[in-house]
C-alpha cells in the first residue's frame, strides 16, 4: 500500500452531509449555473414568449444533469493536474473524500440519466445535443485540447454553447438562425471570459502543465486577444437585433453592458503594455455580468407588448 493510499485510509469517513456536498462539488455548480443562465432566455426567445413551465423545468433538470456529468468527468480526468494546483487542492478527488471509481460511476450515471430524461420529457434533438455537449467537453476539450493546445479554450468552449441549442430545440424541435447567433455570442465570449483567469492563475496552470494562453504567452498578448474577442462578442450580440427582431430592452442592454465589458478589457490591456499585472479578475467578473445581463435582456424582450 502506498503512503498516499495509507493516508487516505487513515482519514475518518466524512459525514453524510459532507459526502453529499462533495458529490455536488464534482458537478462544478458555478459552471452549471452559468450554463443554465442562457438556457431559459433561449427557450423564451424560441417561443416568442413564455414557454410551457413544465418544459422549462424539464429542460433545466436535463441540462443540469448533463453539465454535472461533464463536470464530474472533468474532475476525474484532471485529478492529476488538480493535485498540483493550489486553487483545486480542496476538490474531493484530491483530498480523497471521494474515490476515483465512485466519481467515474457518478459521472456516467448523470450523463446517461440526462439523455434519457431529455428524450422522455422534450425531444430527440435536445437529447442528442445534450449527449454531444458532454462528449465534446469530456473528449475534445478535457482529454485532447486542454493538455496539448493553447487554443484549448477557443474550441473547447463550444461545449458551453450547447445549452442555447438544447433550450431552443426543446421548444421548437429544430435549430433556427437566432439560436446559432446566440451560440456564436457565447463561443466568442468564452475566451474573453477565461483568458483573464489564466493570467491570474498563471503559476497554477504552469505547475499543472496546462498550456493556457496566460502560461505560454505574455500579458500583452493575452490582453490583446481578450480585447479582440470582447469586441467580436459585442459585435455578434448586435446581430441578434435584426435576426431575432429584438426590441429596445435588448438593444439598450446589449450596448450598455457591452460597453462596460469593453472598458474593462481595454483597462487590462493598457496595464499590460505598461508592464503592469493589472486586474484580470475584474475582466473575468465583468464577463459574467455581461453574459448575465445580456441573457436577462434576451429573456425580457420577447415578453414585452412592444
Amino acid at each position: 500500500m502506498s503512503a498516499q493510499t495509507q493516508a487516505r485510509s487513515d482519514r475518518p469517513r466524512p459525514s453524510f452531509g459532507r459526502t453529499v456536498k462533495n458529490y455536488i462539488s464534482l458537478t462544478k455548480p458555478r459552471v452549471m449555473e452559468l450554463l443554465l443562465v442562457v438556457t431559459v432566455p433561449a427557450m423564451i426567445l424560441a417561443a416568442g414568449g413564455m414557454p410551457n413551465l413544465w418544459l422549462v423545468l424539464a429542460t433545466l433538470v436535463g441540462g443540469a444533469l448533463s453539465a454535472g456529468s461533464a463536470g464530474a468527468f472533468n474532475c476525474y480526468i484532471d485529478r492529476d493536474m488538480d493535485r498540483r494546483m493550489k486553487r483545486t487542492a480542496n476538490r474531493p478527488l484530491v483530498t480523497g473524500e471521494i474515490s476515483d471509481r465512485n466519481a467515474l460511476i457518478f459521472a456516467w450515471v448523470l450523463g446517461i440519466v440526462s439523455v434519457g430524461w431529455l428524450l422522455l420529457t422534450t425531444n430527440w434533438l435536445a437529447a442528442a445535443l445534450s449527449a454531444a455537449a458532454n462528449f465534446f467537453y469530456v473528449v475534445i476539450y478535457t482529454l485532447v485540447l486542454k493538455r496539448y493546445s493553447e487554443q484549448n479554450i477557443i474550441w473547447g468552449g463550444i461545449a458551453g454553447c450547447f445549452p442555447v441549442l438544447i433550450g431552443w430545440a426543446a421548444v421548437t424541435g429544430s435549430l433556427d438562425w437566432p439560436a446559432w447567433v446566440f451560440f456564436l455570442i457565447i463561443f466568442l465570449w468564452t475566451p474573453a471570459h477565461y483568458w483573464p483567469l489564466s493570467m491570474r492563475y498563471r503559476d497554477d496552470y504552469a505547475n499543472a502543465g496546462v498550456p493556457m494562453l496566460g502560461v505560454v504567452r505574455g500579458r500583452v498578448t493575452v490582453g490583446l486577444q481578450t480585447i479582440l474577442y470582447t469586441w467580436a462578442t459585442v459585435a455578434s450580440s448586435l446581430l441578434l437585433i435584426p435576426i431575432a427582431n429584438m426590441g429596445i430592452v435588448y438593444t439598450v442592454g446589449a450596448l450598455a453592458t457591452g460597453a462596460y465589458f469593453l472598458i474593462e478589457a481595454h483597462k487590462l490591456y493598457s496595464s499590460a503594455i505598461r508592464g503592469e499585472e493589472g486586474k484580470p479578475m475584474r475582466v473575468f467578473h465583468a464577463s459574467i455580468t455581461y453574459l448575465s445581463v445580456l441573457s436577462l435582456a434576451i429573456a425580457i424582450d420577447p415578453l414585452l407588448p412592444f
